[in-house]
């Protein structure tokens, strides 16, 4: 007979005894490092106060906040990454950034509330001001330094985690200088510049690629500020650990959000950047290796890819635009046409580096005069207080031509003076400022030919008669009026005499009938 198995006479059951997780066991103990060995010197309140004396708005705030973006799209303008860069240092834009995001973090909705107003004002005078500058500037083009600011992608957003990492550490262990630093990388001035440009040109492509990289900055630098300011103890009396998940929570999903745009962006930069490779290297591999790509331009927008390439070759190659389209087509695993120009060069090794060179001093040569040109007629249009749009320009026959407003006190001689500061260095056009019809200078004589100040006014009734187109009287002695006129006919003037007697000076006056 068999009995059941139990407890021996004298043994006790004991309560079962809970297992410690050793993952808790961690978690807690590095806590404990932390509060103890990390955040001990820390002044909560000092660092709270400093960052809401930077992040409110102020006169200083939005005057320096213009200031910086003036700066910002000027040297975007110029492609002067000094400048660019000096603007950057100058924007106050990080300091209520930084305050939103330790405002989150100790649940201050009003600071919070105070920190958007002074984002939201200062952004929009930032933009408005750049579209001002952009609206009244001769220079409207997409230079590089506003193109590179219009494809945000994932990298970007990688820089501001960094730089906003960086810059809460600076504010909470004091370091400010390090600020400057976190304003270089983060670059927050330039794509609100960009902004600005793209309304004022009405260039949206760059508004909404500029806006986007603004925003991810803004938003990345504010919610790391906000993770970092909890982390080292930046939070209101009242949170419980449910509202600290709830916020972690907030924070992944946001850059969640930002995240899959600009992955997206970064592929597709990531996907040219190889097609172009491609394209480079199937080029080259078609022709003759002494054969030189001098360049190639991809349009990927359009359906289906165009490729345009010059090639520098000692062969020339039939039918290699249809072979290369359908190479490409294979490897790119989309429809490609090709369009190649192929320029003939010698044989002789390194006939396709010279003419390569060649073309590059040709078209810096060309870049140059084009920039001189530009420049020519800016100065014009300035000298003569008129738009550029108004000066004539005759680049073929290198003649430049405006009609000079009157302008309060300036004579003849005034309106001289500026065509020829205008054509210094201009040494082989035809400059010419046509004045307003103003009063000619008398001629004085001495023994019946004109003095050293008769020979300056004979000079200056010619210019303005030849610039006008207006004929001339002289008025006065009849022998020095009748030398006179001839002389104005040789140089191409229309003079005629009104002898009146006297002998010490000719008068010059604008006939009654013009052109």
């Amino acid at each position: 007979m068999s009995t059941s198995a139990g407890p021996a006479a004298g043994e006790q059951t004991s309560p079962t005894q809970p297992v410690s997780d050793p993952l808790q066991t961690v978690w807690a103990s590095l806590k404990d490092w932390w509060a103890q060995h990390v955040m001990v010197d820390i002044d909560h309140g000092a660092v709270l106060k400093k960052i809401a004396g930077e992040s409110s708005m102020t006169p200083r705030y939005i005057f320096m906040t213009c200031m910086s973006a003036g700066i910002a799209i000027l040297g975007m303008l110029l492609s002067s990454p000094a400048v660019v860069i000096g603007a950057m240092l100058l924007s106050p834009l990080m300091g209520p950034i930084l305050g939103a995001g330790f405002a989150l973090a100790e649940g201050k909705f009003t600071w919070l509330r105070l920190c958007g107003r002074a984002l939201i004002f200062g952004t929009l005078f930032a933009i408005l001001f750049c579209g001002f500058i952009v609206f009244f500037s001769p220079l409207q083009n997409v230079t590089e330094e506003i193109a590179a600011r219009t494809r945000p992608n994932l990298f970007d957003l990688l820089v501001a985690l960094f730089s906003s990492l960086a810059g809460s550490y600076a504010m909470i262990r004091g370091r400010d200088g390090t600020i400057v630093g976190v304003a270089i990388a983060t670059a927050l001035m330039p794509p609100l510049a960009a902004v600005g440009f793209g309304l004022a040109t009405l260039n949206w492509t760059v508004f909404g690629g500029a806006l986007m990289l603004y925003i991810t900055n803004l938003l990345t630098i504010a919610l790391t500020a906000a993770l970092m300011a909890r982390l080292y103890g930046f939070r209101s009396e009242n949170d419980s650990g449910r509202t600290s998940l709830v916020q972690s929570m907030l924070v992944v999903a946001t850059f969640i959000a930002l995240a899959i745009p600009l992955g997206i962006s970064l592929f597709q930069i990531a996907r040219e950047a190889n097609g172009e490779r491609i394209v480079r290297g199937t080029i080259t591999e078609a022709f003759d290796e002494q054969a030189r790509i001098d360049q190639v331009s991809i349009d990927w927008d359009s359906d289906p890819i165009i490729v345009r390439a010059s090639v520098l070759t000692p062969e020339f190659r039939n039918g290699a635009d249809e072979l290369l389209a359908a190479e490409l087509t294979e490897l790119l695993e989309d429809p490609v046409t090709v369009g190649v120009n192929q320029y003939l060069v010698g044989t002789n090794p390194g006939a396709a580096e010279q003419a390569q060179l060649a073309r590059a001093r040709e078209e810096e040569q060309a870049l140059a005069d084009a920039q001189r040109v530009s420049r020519l007629k800016e100065q014009l249009a300035l000298v003569a207080g008129i738009p550029v749009s108004e000066v004539t320009l005759d680049s073929e026959n290198k003649r430049a031509v405006a009609d000079a407003r009157a302008l309060e006190g300036l004579d003849l001689a005034g309106y001289r003076t500026l065509e020829t500061r205008v054509a210094a260095g201009m040494d082989d056009w035809d400059i010419r400022l046509r004045p307003p019809l103003g009063a000619l200078p008398a001629i004085t004589l001495a023994d019946g030919e004109p003095d050293d100040a008769g020979a300056r006014a004979l000079s200056l009734v010619s210019w303005a008669a030849q610039r006008t187109g207006y004929p001339v009287t002289l008025s006065g002695n009849a022998e020095a009026a009748t030398a006179l006129a001839a002389q104005l006919r040789e140089s191409g003037v229309t003079a005629t005499v009104n002898a009146s007697g006297g002998t010490g000076s000719v008068a010059a006056t604008w006939a009654a009938a013009g052109p």
